[in-house]
């Protein structure tokens, strides 16, 4: 059996890039921010809202393992999964429970970029660029937020990557490796196909991506 039929490919390159892209992002961002690199952090931002816009396009119009619609289940299915999931036999992508951690992970980080969009400083001098949108204190509550809603990101993180740790530790199962690679093992008797992407989805996506981003740096200012 050759190596291509001893695994399968459960993550597109897109995902992936997303995942480590994000990771590093957060990472500046926090950094700069910390060291009052205010250029820096708003750089950081830009390119973060960048991606969330990406994944959250890709999962409609992605593969079949970013789609929102195969991972995020309601309470019936996650239900079943916690009964009959056997801890071993990997799931195609994000399981149940793993799906709704992502929507939060999506959910937290895309509303401390909204709300860094709306900051205003006490002196009203490092804003967001949809500032001049909001009055003086609007802009200082959205402030408050981005401080605020950064907190919850990082206790959705420590949730994420401690389940992460519980799968890879007491279960065997590598998450992080397919993560890099895209591809994991199969099951015995698995017969899960490869995910596949469409060109012209992710062209259109970047369009959406590059015309939306540029639009929110600009303050909507087109004219």
């Amino acid at each position: 059996m050759s190596a291509d039929t001893e695994t399968v490919k459960v993550w597109d390159p897109f995902v992936r890039v997303f995942h480590w892209s994000l990771i590093v992002l957060f990472g500046f961002a926090w950094w700069s921010g910390e060291n009052h690199d205010m250029d820096r952090h708003r750089q950081a931002g830009y390119a973060i809202f960048a991606l969330v816009v990406f994944r959250v396009f890709w999962g409609f119009a992605g593969s079949r393992t970013a789609r929102f619609a195969q991972f995020l289940k309601g309470p019936r299915a996650i239900m079943a999964y916690l009964r009959t999931h056997d801890g071993e036999t990997p799931s195609d992508g994000h399981n149940p429970l793993g799906g709704w951690s992502v929507a939060a992970l999506l959910a937290v980080i895309l509303a401390i970029t909204l709300a860094g969009l709306f900051a205003v400083d006490v002196d009203g001098i490092e804003s967001g660029p949809m500032a001049d949108w909001v009055s003086f204190d609007a802009g200082r509550m959205a402030s408050k937020w981005h401080e605020t809603v950064f907190k919850a990101a990082l206790a959705v993180i420590a949730l994420h990557v401690l389940a992460i740790g519980y799968y890879q530790v007491l279960n065997a199962q590598n998450l992080i490796g397919p993560m890099i690679t895209g591809r994991r093992d199969r099951a015995k008797g698995e017969s899960t196909p490869d995910v596949k992407w469409s060109l012209v989805a992710v062209l259109a996506g970047m369009a959406l991506v590059g015309a939306l981003t540029w639009a929110v740096m600009s303050g909507f200012k087109l004219g």
